[in-house]
Parts: C-alpha cells; sequence; structure tokens
C-alpha cells in the first residue's frame, strides 16, 4: 500500500490522473480512509484467492483500457521469495511493453525467418492477452495470500516465543516468591519454638528451687 501510495504522487506531482482497483478489504480501507481515487474493489477471497476472481479482476480492468478510461495498468504486489522474506513488485499488465515481449524473447532464444499463423495474429492475440492478463493477475493474488500467511506465521512464532518467555520469568518470580513465603514461614515456626524454649527455662529456674531444712 505504501508503494501504490508512492506511485500515486508521482503521477500527481507530474499532473496525471490515477484510479486504484483495491483488492482485499484492508487496502480498501486503507486507501479510502486516505481520500485516494478508487474504483470497483474486490474482496472476500485474499486468503484463498481462485482463478475466477483472477478472471474478474483482469476482465475489470482490461476493459478499463480498451474504452480508454486509463492508458495502462500496473500491478502493485507482495512477492513471495521465501518463508522469512518477501519483497514489493510494481508490474506493468497493460498495454504488453515491447522490452518485456524482447527480454522473453531473449530469453528463450531469437530465431529468424517468417511465420505463419492460423488463425491469424490478431485472432490469437484476442485470445492468448487476456488469458496472460488472468495469469498474471492470479500469480499475483497466490504470491500476496503466501506472503500473508509467511508474516503471520512469523507474527505467531514470534508471539509464542515471547509468551514462553513471559512464562519462564514469571514462574521464577512465582518459585522465588513463594520460596520467601516457605522461608518467611520455617523462621517464625523457628522462632516461636525457640520462644517457648526460652520460657520453659524461665519457670524451672524460678520455680523449680526447693529449700529443705534440717534439725540439728
Amino acid at each position: 500500500m505504501r508503494a501504490t501510495e508512492g506511485e500515486v504522487r508521482k503521477d500527481v506531482a507530474a499532473g496525471k490522473s490515477y484510479l486504484i482497483v483495491p483488492v482485499g478489504r484492508k487496502a480498501e480501507g486503507y486507501l479510502r480512509f486516505r481520500g485516494y481515487n478508487i474504483s470497483q474493489p474486490f474482496a472476500g477471497f485474499s486468503d484463498n484467492p481462485m482463478h475466477t476472481d483472477a478472471v474478474a479482476i483482469g476482465k475489470f480492468v482490461v476493459d478499463k483500457f480498451l474504452a480508454g478510461e486509463v492508458d495502462r495498468v500496473e500491478l502493485v504486489y507482495t512477492r513471495f521469495v521465501s518463508a522469512g522474506r518477501q519483497e514489493v513488485v510494481r508490474r506493468p499488465l497493460v498495454p504488453l511493453g515491447g522490452d518485456l515481449v524482447n527480454a522473453e524473447a531473449d530469453e528463450h532464444g531469437t530465431a529468424s525467418g517468417d511465420y505463419e499463423y492460423e488463425p491469424d495474429p490478431t485472432a490469437i492475440l484476442d485470445t492468448l492477452l487476456p488469458r496472460y492478463v488472468e495469469a498474471r493477475v492470479y500469480a499475483a493474488l497466490l504470491n500476496a495470500a503466501a506472503s500473508e500467511h509467511a508474516f503471520r506465521q512469523r507474527a505467531m512464532k514470534s508471539a509464542t516465543d515471547n509468551a514462553e518467555e513471559l512464562i519462564k520469568n514469571l514462574t521464577r518470580v512465582m518459585n522465588r516468591a513463594r520460596q520467601d513465603s516457605i522461608t518467611t514461614e520455617i523462621m517464625e515456626i523457628v522462632g516461636g519454638a525457640e520462644a517457648l524454649s526460652s520460657d520453659d527455662d524461665d519457670f524451672v529456674s524460678s520455680s523449680g528451687t526447693v529449700v529443705f531444712a534440717r534439725s540439728a
């Protein structure tokens, strides 16, 4: 969301308009509370996104693009790298940039020659491009869900570790207090026993004297 805010600020500073399509209730609430220009939100599937959710999102943004309401669409999401590392990613969705096409071509190798397409290239693109958008959106949803679950797992582990450490500290405090209480009781018992023993000795010494009288 902070990355999205950064992109919005750049567009506003350049005098461009923008439209945000939030996915998830937290994103919608965060952006709506701050007064950003929000389009139709999509929510209710963040924990377990389905391909049908990606289809709905992809169709919505592509229709906006084809209608001329926006000139480009970008994805901003959290990419899952590992359980301990996730990173924010911003990628263009539509239109498909030439640099991306050239990068994919270089990755798989380039070949010279003429190609024949059946059906024609326009029909192929009309079929493949929506699938491409759906796949990109679905991958972003899955990455975001995995990143969220990983963050929750780390947060729960941290909370568990803190709770265990707190239990250890409180157990030490309780044992120390109980030991002090037991020691105090023992000292009181010993002190009471010594006091009773001292009272008995005083009684014998004061009342145990016998005087004998003898006649001559």
